[in-house]
């Protein structure tokens, strides 16, 4: 600009002093962040030696315990007694590792919300120590029993002498190892109060644990199950030896319940056998025909009234026909009121019933092949019925009508059950006896076996274990349908029959459910002339109906029976009641609608209990929830408890 001369900064100096001024920045930033720095790197350190590396070190011991509680369980499930012992030993030593390792992460149980996972970590481990403690108790009790119960590993104690021997020394020792019982109740009575201390809520969904959410309920409610079940069962495995007659011998009354036809306990009584055991040996003192003690009986009562309306020709009731209750021991109680008036009778300390399905079970494993006065039996396939062979070679002796009188046609059964005995017997323990106590027990749960003990505890126990065929109280849904084929051919042995609960929630939470239930018989009619000497099978199913659901249900609509529908209570629960028929090559089907008598009141699923009707074999059911299909389909072949989400 004219009149001015240009200034010229020292543009040098200007740097100097912007050297000067970073310089002082970097040394005043060096002096606050290298001290925090090194509180960084001292708390990593301090971190990686008292956090990181004992977490890693407890995470991979509980990997490790967890590999080798699945090697002891595998042994368990493989009935391996001698490896099971030897695994579960290493699976503690393994936790107590991982126990150690957790302690030294103590100092996490003071810091919030932390504290939660690692308190929960440790009552798990807690409880998985007393559950092995249980698990060992256990096997060292079975151990000296794995010949007699037919495990393998080890040979047990009782390896000297005949199989009768092995037994009743087995029986004869039982008494000393039953009080074990107590010290299996303490040690998972620990582990369940270890496992109810951990709270499932922790475990949040929007932290992805809702598995481990889920599998702590499912802990916590399999473990007060189990501890419930143990303290239920336990006065019945205390008296267990008396059971097995020691050191006093004991009589059962064996019932066989036939199920192709059908009766509410499971079939109709055809045959009986008095078994005297005595320290675990089993004699048949005496076996013969139902109709035998029935003629005994003088001044019988009038029948029923459903033996009156449904059973044709029947007055009086009959021993025969004393199953009428849908509850086995009720049914029992009845038996038992007539049994007492048979002159001559067998004084017994309990009634076992047993049907069909236990036979053909039994013979398949006994080699298939059992032979009892000089009959073949066997499980094979035969075309008369499309039935196992053994079932029709006892109908067609004991049930075809014959020109003369055949005194002992169903001392028959007698002679097989002990035929059955005699060779199982006579076996190797690792032959049979293995599969033989496993199957007996499948055929417990499946209610083919049932039991009344006059010995209150054992009773009790037996019922805890639920092999007394009651009718159990429920809170939430229930099913039991049962029926009574008043036909008195062996229909049920050619009808399918198949279930189907359809629920319907209303706008005000009310819940109506439709139960159909159809029947198929696609067989040909059998020949049930009595004068050519025809074997009735196959013949018009006569069935007596009774739906039991929560007690309070209203009768809606009914239709396929063919009476009017009756509704009363029984057992705290209200009955439904009907009647109809199925014939050969023929279709049925029966249908109710009822409304429960509470209403969905939360987002919690609805529990629901069906029982099976003991001697049915498998039925499907199928659960529909608001027109949506088949949310459950299963076979019934046990007792049965689902959660139903409405």
């Amino acid at each position: 600009m004219a009149g001015f001369d240009k200034i010229e900064l020292d543009s040098s100096k200007d740097n100097k002093i912007k050297k000067i001024l970073k310089f002082g920045n970097k040394k005043k930033l060096i002096k606050i962040a290298l001290p925090i720095l090194i509180v960084l790197v001292v708390l990593f350190v301090i971190s990686y030696f008292t956090i990181f590396l004992p977490a890693q070190r407890t995470y991979n011991h509980g990997l490790r315990t967890f590999d080798q509680a699945k090697k002891a369980w595998d042994a368990v499930k493989d009935q391996d007694i001698e490896v099971a012992s030897v695994e579960i030993e290493k699976t503690k030593k393994e936790l107590e590792e991982t126990q150690k390792s957790l302690a030294s992460l103590s100092f996490v149980g003071f810091i919030p919300f932390a504290n939660l996972y690692y308190n929960d970590v440790d009552h798990l481990l807690k409880a998985g120590s007393h559950g092995l403690d249980a698990a060992t108790i256990l096997v060292d009790s079975l151990e000296p029993y794995a010949d007699v119960l037919g495990l393998k590993g080890d040979s047990g104690s009782f390896v000297m002498g005949t199989a009768e021997e092995r037994i009743q020394t087995a029986v004869m020792t039982m008494g000393k190892i039953t009080p074990n019982i107590d010290q299996i109740a303490g040690s998972l009575s620990s582990a369940r109060k270890e496992i109810d201390q951990v709270d499932p809520d922790h475990y949040h969904a929007f932290l992805g644990l809702s598995s481990v959410k889920t599998q702590l309920a499912q802990a916590q409610k399999l473990a007060d199950e189990g501890i419930i079940l143990v303290e239920q069962a336990r006065p019945f495995i205390k008296t267990l030896p008396s059971l097995l007659g020691d050191p006093e011998q004991k009589r059962y009354l064996v019932i066989f319940q036939n199920d192709k036809e059908l009766r509410p306990t499971g079939g109709f009584i055809t045959a009986y056998s008095v078994f005297r055991i005595d320290k675990g040996i089993v004699h048949v003192d005496r076996s013969g025909d139902i109709y035998d003690l029935d003629n005994l009986i003088s001044g019988k009562p009038k029948a029923p009234e459903p033996i009156l309306k449904y059973l044709p020709k029947v007055n009086q009731f009959n021993l025969r026909d004393s199953n009428i209750s849908a509850d086995f021991v009720e049914s029992m109680r009845t038996f038992n009121t007539m049994y007492e008036k048979v002159p001559g009778r067998i004084n017994v300390d309990g009634i076992i019933a047993l049907d069909t399905h236990v036979l053909v079970s039994t013979i398949k494993i006994l080699d298939d092949e059992v032979f009892a006065e000089g009959i073949r039996f066997t499980t094979e396939i035969d075309d008369r019925c499309d039935c196992p062979q053994v079932i029709y070679e006892l109908e067609d002796r004991i049930s075809r009508p014959v020109g003369f009188e055949r005194v002992d046609r169903k001392q028959l059964l007698g002679s097989l059950l002990y035929a059955i005995m005699e060779k199982a017997l006579k076996s190797s323990p690792g032959q049979y006896w293995g599969p033989l106590f496993q199957d007996l027990f499948s055929k417990i749960s499946e209610k083919h076996v049932l039991f009344y003990f006059y010995n209150k505890d054992a009773q009790e126990g037996i019922e805890s274990l639920n092999a007394a065929g009651r009718i159990k109280p429920f809170d939430g849904d229930y099913l039991h349908i049962n029926q009574a084929n008043f036909g008195g051919a062996k229909s049920n042995l050619f009808v399918k029959e198949s279930v189907t609960q359809d629920f319907e929630v209303g706008s005000d939470g009310a819940i109506t459910k439709k139960l159909t239930i159809n029947y198929v018989n696609s067989h040909a009619p059998s020949d049930c002339n009595l004068e050519r000497g025809g074997l009735c099978l196959n013949a018009t199913l006569r069935d007596w109906i009774r739906i039991y659901v929560p007690k309070g249900s209203e009768l809606l609509d009914s239709k396929g029976s063919e009476v009017k529908m009756t509704s009363y209570e029984e057992f705290d629960k209200t009955v439904f009641e009907g009647f109809l028929t199925v014939r050969p090559k023929g279709s049925a089907t029966f249908t109710i609608s009822y409304r429960l008598p509470f209403k969905v009141t939360s987002d919690s699923p609805l529990p629901l209990l069906i029982q099976k009707q003991p001697g049915t074999g498998g039925n499907e059911y199928t659960v529909n929830v608001n027109g949506k299909k088949e949310i459950e389909k299963f076979p019934l072949l046990t007792d049965k408890e689902i959660k139903i989400d409405l």
